[in-house]
């Protein structure tokens, strides 16, 4: 069987930075309140003309670079977002678009915060099967968006921006594991109401707010907590190592408590857990490969290095995966 590994990552984030005193001028909330409950201190919004195409095209030529190729040898694009520029067509054939990529296959996966991990799976066993060679892997978000800004509850926590991987064959076992699950009969946990053939868009369903993201915390806290760990025990499991082999963890960055929570039950110190959340919140789909990116560039997370990698959100959709770098 042939072995797949990442070949090079990149990230992008918007200039703008919106920190918790900025929120504080918005919305009825405090600094004291968003960093002791999320551990957020500021996040990235994207300029009114930057989009999820845009962002992800950013990262995924910093991936291209990092992984010392020429971008011809692209085969594939899959692009994991739920704040695409447009309903349809896809973010992923706009992105190959502006890469100059034009006429290779490029298609989107609706996985919400699990993207990245839905995206790194599917590449992985399309590499294995012998279909495409050097697959690349974006997860872009445009939360500001989709937020509503008079929701505390939420519009404290996203933000924007994008992470990219080319993933292609190599010399050693790179992606060791990837296991994938979902559950739609908590769809309403967290989701947008309007905006899709069930709600196609009106003057009235704009007037109420449906076309922002509407989520029940409690559950979505209560649910990642329960899912997380046992997808992270699975991808060990399958990939044949246990915690103590594990160089570094990546959570999906939703919520500080939630991260320290799972690692402290794995026996995984802070020096091991890669941590982004206070700069750039919750960036949905993008906050692992922002995160792993971003350690691989300032040296934190090197070659050889076996990192676990875990995520949940809505649909519902949770995922883990071992890597080695």
């Amino acid at each position: 069987m042939k072995k797949v590994g990442i070949l090079g990552t990149g990230y992008y984030v918007p200039e703008r930075i919106v920190t918790n005193a900025d929120m504080e001028k918005i919305v009825d909330t405090t600094d004291e309140w968003i960093r002791t409950r999320t551990g957020i201190t500021e996040r990235r919004f994207a300029a009114a003309d930057e989009f999820v195409s845009g962002m992800g095209a950013k990262a995924a030529e910093m991936a291209i670079k990092n992984a010392g190729i020429a971008r011809e040898e692209i085969d594939l694009i899959i692009t994991a977002t739920i704040t695409s520029d447009y309903s349809w067509p896809s973010a992923a054939v706009l992105i190959q678009d502006k890469l100059g990529l034009n006429g290779i296959p490029a298609f989107d996966i609706s996985a919400a915060c699990t993207g990245f991990v839905y995206a790194l799976a599917i590449s992985r066993d399309m590499i294995m099967a012998g279909s495409y060679k050097k697959i690349l892997v974006i997860a872009a978000e445009k939360l500001s968006s989709i937020i509503d800004m008079k929701d505390r509850n939420t519009c404290v926590l996203l933000g924007d921006g994008a992470g990219a991987a080319v993933v292609g064959e190599s010399l050693t076992d790179g992606i060791l594991s990837a296991v994938l699950h979902a559950d739609g009969s908590k769809v309403k946990v967290l989701y947008q109401p309007a905006g899709g053939s069930a709600m196609p868009a009106t003057a009235e369903s704009v007037a109420a707010g449906l076309h922002y993201l509407k989520m029940d915390g409690r559950e979505v806290y209560k649910q990642a907590i329960e899912k997380m760990p046992l997808v992270l025990e699975e991808a060990m499991k399958k990939a044949g190592v246990n915690s103590g082999d594990i160089d570094f963890v990546i959570f999906h960055q939703a919520n500080i408590r939630i991260i320290s929570s799972i690692a402290e039950k794995f026996g995984w110190p802070d020096e091991k857990n890669i941590i982004n959340i206070q700069r750039y919140g919750n960036t949905s789909a993008a906050t692992i490969p922002i995160a792993l990116a971003e350690a691989i560039e300032n040296g934190r997370i090197k070659k050889g290095d076996m990192v676990a990698l875990s995520a949940f959100g809505a649909g519902l959709t949770w995922g883990g995966a071992v890597i080695k770098i």
